[in-house]
Protein backbone atom coordinates (compact mmCIF):
# COMPACT_ATOMS: atom_id res chain seq x y z
CA UNK A 1 0.00 0.00 0.00
CA UNK A 2 1.25 3.78 -1.12
CA UNK A 3 1.91 6.05 1.98
CA UNK A 4 -0.56 8.80 1.92
CA UNK A 5 0.74 12.15 0.86
CA UNK A 6 2.66 14.01 2.88
CA UNK A 7 1.04 17.48 4.04
CA UNK A 8 3.88 20.03 4.69
CA UNK A 9 3.03 23.62 6.06
CA UNK A 10 5.91 26.45 4.58
CA UNK A 11 6.52 29.80 6.18
CA UNK A 12 8.08 32.16 3.85
CA UNK A 13 9.62 34.12 6.40
CA UNK A 14 10.64 38.20 6.32
CA UNK A 15 8.57 39.27 3.31
CA UNK A 16 11.03 41.43 2.67
CA UNK A 17 14.07 38.95 1.75
CA UNK A 18 14.40 35.75 -0.59
CA UNK A 19 11.59 33.90 1.27
CA UNK A 20 8.90 34.50 -1.12
CA UNK A 21 10.68 34.04 -4.10
CA UNK A 22 12.23 30.85 -3.51
CA UNK A 23 8.77 29.70 -2.56
CA UNK A 24 7.80 30.69 -6.02
CA UNK A 25 10.61 28.95 -7.38
CA UNK A 26 9.41 25.49 -4.88
CA UNK A 27 6.16 25.83 -6.59
CA UNK A 28 7.44 25.25 -10.17
CA UNK A 29 8.65 22.15 -9.44
CA UNK A 30 7.06 18.76 -8.98
CA UNK A 31 6.85 17.44 -5.54
CA UNK A 32 6.09 14.52 -3.33
CA UNK A 33 4.13 16.08 -0.78
CA UNK A 34 1.05 18.79 -0.78
CA UNK A 35 2.84 22.37 -0.18
CA UNK A 36 0.71 24.92 2.20
CA UNK A 37 2.00 28.06 2.42
CA UNK A 38 1.02 30.23 5.28
CA UNK A 39 1.66 33.36 4.39
CA UNK A 40 -0.22 36.78 2.36
CA UNK A 41 -1.57 36.36 -0.60
CA UNK A 42 -0.86 39.68 -1.32
CA UNK A 43 2.66 39.15 -0.57
CA UNK A 44 3.37 35.95 -3.19
CA UNK A 45 1.16 37.81 -5.92
CA UNK A 46 2.82 40.57 -6.18
CA UNK A 47 6.33 39.16 -6.06
CA UNK A 48 5.48 36.44 -8.48
CA UNK A 49 4.08 39.71 -11.12
CA UNK A 50 7.93 41.29 -9.66
CA UNK A 51 9.89 38.32 -10.84
CA UNK A 52 7.50 37.43 -13.96
CA UNK A 53 6.12 34.06 -12.30
CA UNK A 54 2.94 32.34 -13.77
CA UNK A 55 1.53 31.42 -9.85
CA UNK A 56 -1.96 30.07 -8.71
CA UNK A 57 -3.06 29.94 -5.54
CA UNK A 58 -5.74 28.19 -4.13
CA UNK A 59 -7.39 28.49 -0.87
CA UNK A 60 -6.45 25.57 1.77
CA UNK A 61 -8.88 23.30 2.89
CA UNK A 62 -7.88 21.11 5.96
CA UNK A 63 -10.58 18.48 5.36
CA UNK A 64 -9.93 18.34 1.50
CA UNK A 65 -7.60 14.95 0.89
CA UNK A 66 -3.83 15.90 0.21
CA UNK A 67 -2.69 15.48 -2.99
CA UNK A 68 0.76 16.64 -4.58
CA UNK A 69 -0.98 19.53 -6.51
CA UNK A 70 0.69 20.87 -9.88
CA UNK A 71 3.76 23.02 -10.79
CA UNK A 72 3.07 26.67 -10.20
CA UNK A 73 0.02 26.02 -8.27
CA UNK A 74 0.14 26.31 -4.40
CA UNK A 75 -2.01 25.66 -1.28
CA UNK A 76 -3.06 28.98 0.66
CA UNK A 77 -3.62 29.48 4.43
CA UNK A 78 -3.92 33.15 4.34
CA UNK A 79 -2.29 35.48 7.34
CA UNK A 80 -2.78 39.35 6.74
CA UNK A 81 0.93 41.89 6.64
CA UNK A 82 1.09 44.56 8.84
CA UNK A 83 2.53 47.11 5.77
CA UNK A 84 3.14 46.75 2.27
CA UNK A 85 6.23 45.16 1.42
CA UNK A 86 9.02 46.24 -0.84
CA UNK A 87 11.56 43.92 -0.99
CA UNK A 88 15.30 44.19 0.18
CA UNK A 89 13.40 46.92 2.96
CA UNK A 90 12.22 45.46 6.10
CA UNK A 91 9.35 47.10 8.10
CA UNK A 92 9.43 46.27 11.93
CA UNK A 93 5.11 46.57 11.35
CA UNK A 94 5.94 43.08 9.72
CA UNK A 95 7.16 41.34 12.42
CA UNK A 96 4.40 40.41 13.98
CA UNK A 97 3.14 38.68 10.86
CA UNK A 98 6.31 36.55 10.44
CA UNK A 99 5.64 35.47 14.22
CA UNK A 100 1.65 34.62 13.41
CA UNK A 101 2.48 32.39 10.06
CA UNK A 102 4.84 30.46 12.59
CA UNK A 103 2.23 30.11 15.01
CA UNK A 104 -0.52 28.91 12.70
CA UNK A 105 2.18 26.65 11.66
CA UNK A 106 3.55 24.95 14.65
CA UNK A 107 -0.14 25.06 15.42
CA UNK A 108 -0.98 22.83 12.78
CA UNK A 109 1.57 20.21 13.02
CA UNK A 110 0.87 20.05 17.04
CA UNK A 111 -3.15 19.19 16.08
CA UNK A 112 -1.89 16.54 13.46
CA UNK A 113 -2.40 18.97 10.45
CA UNK A 114 0.95 19.31 8.65
CA UNK A 115 3.29 16.42 8.95
CA UNK A 116 6.13 19.10 8.70
CA UNK A 117 7.32 22.60 8.86
CA UNK A 118 10.03 23.76 5.94
CA UNK A 119 10.88 27.36 7.15
CA UNK A 120 12.10 30.24 4.59
CA UNK A 121 14.64 32.79 7.00
CA UNK A 122 13.45 35.22 9.24
CA UNK A 123 15.23 38.48 9.65
CA UNK A 124 15.97 38.07 13.53
CA UNK A 125 16.41 42.11 14.45
CA UNK A 126 13.39 42.87 12.55
CA UNK A 127 11.26 40.71 14.51
CA UNK A 128 13.12 41.88 17.68
CA UNK A 129 12.64 45.46 16.83
CA UNK A 130 8.90 45.00 16.60
CA UNK A 131 8.54 44.30 20.03
CA UNK A 132 9.32 40.59 20.43
CA UNK A 133 12.58 39.85 21.76
CA UNK A 134 13.95 37.03 18.99
CA UNK A 135 16.95 34.82 18.74
CA UNK A 136 16.10 32.81 16.09
CA UNK A 137 13.91 29.99 14.53
CA UNK A 138 14.95 27.04 17.08
CA UNK A 139 14.32 28.86 20.07
CA UNK A 140 11.07 30.29 19.12
CA UNK A 141 9.72 27.21 17.79
CA UNK A 142 11.03 25.43 20.98
CA UNK A 143 9.18 27.78 23.27
CA UNK A 144 5.73 27.08 20.86
CA UNK A 145 6.28 23.45 21.40
CA UNK A 146 7.14 23.29 25.20
CA UNK A 147 10.75 21.58 24.21
CA UNK A 148 13.46 22.09 26.66
CA UNK A 149 16.54 21.08 25.04
CA UNK A 150 16.25 22.42 20.95
CA UNK A 151 18.73 21.42 19.08
CA UNK A 152 19.91 23.29 15.88
CA UNK A 153 21.67 20.32 13.55
CA UNK A 154 23.15 21.02 10.12
CA UNK A 155 23.74 18.87 7.72
CA UNK A 156 24.72 18.56 3.79
CA UNK A 157 25.00 15.08 2.54
CA UNK A 158 26.70 12.78 5.33
CA UNK A 159 28.20 15.73 7.27
CA UNK A 160 26.07 16.40 10.50
CA UNK A 161 27.09 19.47 12.61
CA UNK A 162 24.97 20.06 15.48
CA UNK A 163 25.53 23.14 18.04
CA UNK A 164 25.71 23.52 21.65
CA UNK A 165 24.76 26.96 21.80
CA UNK A 166 23.62 28.96 18.83
CA UNK A 167 23.29 32.95 18.97
CA UNK A 168 25.05 33.93 22.09
CA UNK A 169 27.68 36.06 21.67
CA UNK A 170 30.99 34.58 21.86
CA UNK A 171 32.12 36.05 25.22
CA UNK A 172 29.15 34.78 26.52
CA UNK A 173 29.61 31.01 25.13
CA UNK A 174 31.88 30.05 28.00
CA UNK A 175 29.36 30.41 30.68
CA UNK A 176 26.63 28.83 28.93
CA UNK A 177 28.98 25.26 28.91
CA UNK A 178 28.16 22.81 31.17
CA UNK A 179 27.82 19.12 31.92
CA UNK A 180 23.95 19.59 32.23
CA UNK A 181 24.15 21.49 28.98
CA UNK A 182 26.53 18.92 27.30
CA UNK A 183 24.29 16.08 29.30
CA UNK A 184 20.96 17.51 27.53
CA UNK A 185 21.81 18.08 23.89
CA UNK A 186 23.80 14.52 23.71
CA UNK A 187 20.95 12.50 24.47
CA UNK A 188 18.78 14.60 22.22
CA UNK A 189 21.16 13.95 19.53
CA UNK A 190 21.40 9.85 20.58
CA UNK A 191 17.24 10.22 20.33
CA UNK A 192 16.74 11.81 16.97
CA UNK A 193 19.15 10.63 15.10
CA UNK A 194 18.11 7.24 15.59
CA UNK A 195 14.42 8.18 15.21
CA UNK A 196 14.75 10.45 12.10
CA UNK A 197 17.65 8.91 10.68
CA UNK A 198 17.49 5.24 11.52
CA UNK A 199 21.19 5.38 13.19
CA UNK A 200 21.09 2.72 15.49
CA UNK A 201 23.86 3.56 18.13
CA UNK A 202 24.89 7.69 17.09
CA UNK A 203 28.35 8.09 16.80
CA UNK A 204 29.03 11.58 18.44
CA UNK A 205 32.03 13.69 18.38
CA UNK A 206 32.45 16.42 21.04
CA UNK A 207 34.47 19.38 19.91
CA UNK A 208 36.53 20.89 22.67
CA UNK A 209 35.90 24.49 23.19
CA UNK A 210 39.72 25.84 23.29
CA UNK A 211 42.75 25.24 20.85
CA UNK A 212 43.93 22.42 20.64
CA UNK A 213 40.74 20.94 23.24
CA UNK A 214 42.74 22.35 26.25
CA UNK A 215 45.56 21.20 25.97
CA UNK A 216 45.10 19.36 28.96
CA UNK A 217 44.51 22.35 30.93
CA UNK A 218 47.33 24.57 29.28
CA UNK A 219 45.14 26.94 27.18
CA UNK A 220 41.99 26.52 29.10
CA UNK A 221 40.26 24.53 31.78
CA UNK A 222 36.87 23.94 30.24
CA UNK A 223 37.86 20.52 28.87
CA UNK A 224 39.40 18.83 32.10
CA UNK A 225 36.67 20.52 34.24
CA UNK A 226 33.32 20.22 32.80
CA UNK A 227 33.50 18.62 29.50
CA UNK A 228 35.35 15.20 30.08
CA UNK A 229 33.77 13.88 33.47
CA UNK A 230 29.78 14.89 31.83
CA UNK A 231 31.12 12.66 28.95
CA UNK A 232 32.67 9.89 31.16
CA UNK A 233 28.75 10.11 32.39
CA UNK A 234 27.05 9.96 28.57
CA UNK A 235 29.23 6.72 28.11
CA UNK A 236 28.50 4.78 31.07
CA UNK A 237 24.74 5.72 30.03
CA UNK A 238 25.47 3.83 26.85
CA UNK A 239 25.98 7.11 24.46
CA UNK A 240 28.61 6.65 22.02
CA UNK A 241 30.59 10.00 22.62
CA UNK A 242 33.77 10.70 21.40
CA UNK A 243 36.11 13.87 22.82
CA UNK A 244 36.62 16.69 23.68
CA UNK A 245 38.63 16.83 20.43
CA UNK A 246 40.48 19.73 19.17
CA UNK A 247 38.46 21.45 16.69
CA UNK A 248 41.22 21.85 13.93
CA UNK A 249 41.43 18.25 13.23
CA UNK A 250 38.00 16.69 13.67
CA UNK A 251 36.57 17.69 10.54
CA UNK A 252 39.34 15.67 8.31
CA UNK A 253 37.70 13.63 5.97
CA UNK A 254 39.54 10.16 7.97
CA UNK A 255 38.32 11.75 11.44
CA UNK A 256 34.88 11.78 10.12
CA UNK A 257 34.53 8.76 9.55
CA UNK A 258 34.53 7.44 12.65
CA UNK A 259 31.49 10.16 13.56
CA UNK A 260 27.75 10.05 12.89
CA UNK A 261 27.78 13.87 13.95
CA UNK A 262 29.85 16.32 15.47
CA UNK A 263 28.97 18.60 18.23
CA UNK A 264 30.40 21.77 18.47
CA UNK A 265 30.68 24.31 21.39
CA UNK A 266 29.32 27.31 19.22
CA UNK A 267 28.00 28.62 16.04
CA UNK A 268 31.08 29.72 14.00
CA UNK A 269 33.06 26.55 15.36
CA UNK A 270 31.55 23.97 13.36
CA UNK A 271 28.85 25.91 10.98
CA UNK A 272 31.87 27.66 8.45
CA UNK A 273 33.14 24.10 8.13
CA UNK A 274 29.98 22.74 7.18
CA UNK A 275 29.41 25.45 4.84
CA UNK A 276 32.10 25.33 3.15
CA UNK A 277 31.59 21.48 2.37
CA UNK A 278 27.65 22.26 1.13
CA UNK A 279 26.66 25.97 1.16
CA UNK A 280 23.25 26.17 -0.98
CA UNK A 281 22.31 22.85 -0.13
CA UNK A 282 22.65 21.90 3.37
CA UNK A 283 19.90 21.79 5.57
CA UNK A 284 18.91 23.01 8.93
CA UNK A 285 17.24 20.85 10.78
CA UNK A 286 15.72 21.47 14.20
CA UNK A 287 15.96 18.32 17.02
CA UNK A 288 14.38 18.23 20.03
CA UNK A 289 11.11 19.02 19.08
CA UNK A 290 7.88 16.88 19.00
CA UNK A 291 7.18 17.91 15.30
CA UNK A 292 9.35 17.99 11.86
CA UNK A 293 11.12 21.26 11.07
CA UNK A 294 13.39 21.65 8.15
CA UNK A 295 14.90 25.25 7.01
CA UNK A 296 17.37 26.75 4.78
CA UNK A 297 20.96 27.24 5.70
CA UNK A 298 21.34 31.36 4.57
CA UNK A 299 20.26 33.85 6.01
CA UNK A 300 16.99 36.81 4.21
CA UNK A 301 19.88 38.19 1.35
CA UNK A 302 17.69 41.20 1.19
CA UNK A 303 20.17 42.31 -1.63
CA UNK A 304 18.94 39.26 -3.64
CA UNK A 305 14.71 39.79 -2.77
CA UNK A 306 12.73 40.42 -6.09
CA UNK A 307 15.92 40.29 -8.54
CA UNK A 308 15.14 36.73 -9.38
CA UNK A 309 18.57 35.50 -8.61
CA UNK A 310 18.17 33.50 -5.52
CA UNK A 311 19.66 30.12 -4.84
CA UNK A 312 17.30 27.23 -3.86
CA UNK A 313 19.11 25.00 -3.47
CA UNK A 314 18.90 24.78 -0.06
CA UNK A 315 15.20 24.95 0.05
CA UNK A 316 14.52 22.20 -2.19
CA UNK A 317 16.76 20.10 -0.29
CA UNK A 318 15.56 20.92 3.10
CA UNK A 319 11.83 20.38 1.34
CA UNK A 320 13.58 16.57 0.03
CA UNK A 321 14.41 16.23 3.65
CA UNK A 322 11.43 16.86 5.42
CA UNK A 323 9.67 13.83 2.84
CA UNK A 324 11.94 11.34 3.85
CA UNK A 325 11.87 11.85 7.68
CA UNK A 326 8.10 12.16 7.65
CA UNK A 327 8.46 9.34 5.45
CA UNK A 328 10.83 7.54 8.29
CA UNK A 329 8.97 8.38 11.12
CA UNK A 330 5.70 6.85 10.11
CA UNK A 331 7.22 3.34 9.55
Amino acid sequence: MNSPISRIAVTPGEPAGIGPDLILQLATRPRNAELVVIADPDLLHSRAELLNVSLMLTDYDPEVRAETGKPGELLIAPVTMGAPVMPGSPDPANGPYVLETLDRAVQGCQGGEFDALLTAPVQKSVISESGTPFSGHTEYLARLCGADTPVMLLCAGDLRVALLTTHVALAEVPAHISGRRIDSVCHVLARDLQRLFGIEVPRIAVLGLNPHAGEAGQVGTEEQEIMRPALQELRQEGIDVIGPLPADSAFTNDSLENFDVVLAMYHDQGLPVLKHAGFGGAVNLTLGLPIIRTSVDHGTALDLAGTGKADPGSLYAALQLAEELVCRTRN
